[in-house]
């Protein structure tokens, strides 16, 4: 086992650093505005050591297009900074104040959760948005990045340093562990130095982090979506419903997985899949399916579904479709093999409907939109830690109200409680 102390340097001056960063609001988005804008400026710099990460990966690993990046997403990262110093701060909010019959004023005030730990795969935005989310809430950052994206960490971790010693502020706030495997576990044993841990990746990661951390862990899980096509479903919303969540970046967590299909529409199923057709989409398909669309799909392209099919995140074009009689049969299946992320009905039914967003038990729930939307820039967060599917502390996208905690503040005036 690796001693935390080998790395208690790197924690100490990370907690002295958040005593710090008790910053005025205006200090603080003037900063997170400098560094959107160094980001811009440094494209080439990040891009080109983002090149060294991508060389060493197989264009093929389902990771390959989260680690890549590029002068546009570049561009949106630098926005989502943007948006988060344009938010309002939740701390100081006083969330609830009460004057006792002793004359003790109480308020529940929000603040900081204090020294912030992520773990992350191939996902060099992650290090920009943990940062300001973080920044902006007057925590701690310590990021330990996966070793595919260490050249891409260390150049945005430089940028972000730059602009903080510009305005004297401590680099510590944001402090970046080596690659190694030891770091992880020093981080993983570090509770008296770090007061949560994020985990961002896999679900083995999730697993590990969960099994073997002795600091307090909000789990951001991994994405099995599924969407139901309803009997009532609107046939050209679904379509373009269907394609969105699948296609529009299956490298991320709310790209769908499963599509359920009412029985009584499967009729329609040739259309919805000659769309996913666009894009080479690999079907897993169970027999009721397949013989409606054996002769109109790809044969490279169709297979049946295996038991393994369902349950699984896929990461790529591949997706499974199973066929139900009814909507119980589709929230028995979606309770069985949903991890409570990102669930979908596309249904005209407005029973169907409100019984699906009741009784479905995941993050985010959705009627007649693409799960494409959980996000938190997307759903006005500026910007996420996380998606978390969990639920105690914080549930779906992670924005700068779930990286706070809160404090009671007593004002009295001599009062003592009876022996």
């Amino acid at each position: 086992m690796i001693e935390t102390a080998n790395y208690t340097a790197y924690f100490d001056k990370a907690r002295l650093a958040g005593r710090k960063l008790n910053l005025a609001p205006a200090v603080i988005n003037a900063i997170l505005e400098d560094v959107a804008l160094a980001a811009i400026a440094n494209t080439d710099r990040i891009l080109a050591e983002n090149q060294k990460d991508l060389d060493r990966m197989n264009p093929s690993d389902p990771k390959y297009d989260r680690l890549k990046l590029t002068a546009e997403r570049i561009q949106a990262i630098a926005n989502d900074i943007m948006d988060v110093a344009r938010l309002d701060s939740p701390l100081g909010k006083v969330l609830m104040e009460d004057t006792r019959p002793n004359g003790l004023n109480l308020k529940k005030v929000r603040v900081p959760l204090g020294v912030v730990g992520v773990i992350y795969e191939a996902r060099p935005n992650v290090t920009f948005d943990v940062f300001a989310l973080c920044f902006k809430t007057g925590n701690v950052a310590i990021l330990k990045g996966g070793s595919d994206a260490d050249y891409s960490n260390r150049a945005i971790i430089s940028v972000i340093h730059e602009v903080l010693l510009k305005h004297n502020i401590d680099v510590n706030a944001a402090t970046l562990l080596p690659a190694e495997r030891e770091a992880t576990e020093a981080l993983l044993n570090a509770r008296e130095y770090v007061d949560v841990l994020i985990p961002r990746g896999s679900q083995g990661l999730i697993n590990f982090v969960r099994n073997n951390s002795k600091v307090p862990v909000i789990e951001t899980g991994a994405g099995i979506v599924h969407i139901f096509f309803d009997e009532f479903a609107d046939l050209d919303k679904g379509i373009g419903i269907i394609f969105n969540s699948k296609t529009r970046r299956v490298s991320v967590c709310n790209a769908l997985d499963c599509l359920l299909i009412h029985k009584s529409r499967l009729g329609d199923l040739e259309k919805i899949t000659s769309r996913l057709l666009d894009k080479d989409v690999e079907l897993f398909v169970d027999e009721e399916s397949f013989k409606v669309i054996e002769n109109h799909y790809p044969v490279h392209l169709l297979h049946k579904a295996e038991p393994e099919h369902f349950g699984t995140e896929f990461l790529a074009m591949k997706m499974a479709i199973k066929t139900v009689t009814n909507l119980e049969e589709a929230l028995d299946h979606i309770a069985q093999y949903s991890s409570k992320h990102s669930e979908a009905i596309i249904s005209e039914n407005a029973n169907n409907i409100e019984r699906f967003l009741n009784e479905v038990d995941a993050a985010a729930v959705y009627a007649n939109a693409s799960t494409a939307f959980t996000d938190g820039a997307q759903f006005g967060l500026g910007a996420e830690i996380g998606i978390s599917t969990q639920k105690l502390h914080a549930r779906g996208p992670m924005g700068l109200e779930e990286l706070t905690s809160y404090k009671w503040i007593v004002n009295g005036n001599g009062q003592t409680r009876d022996h």
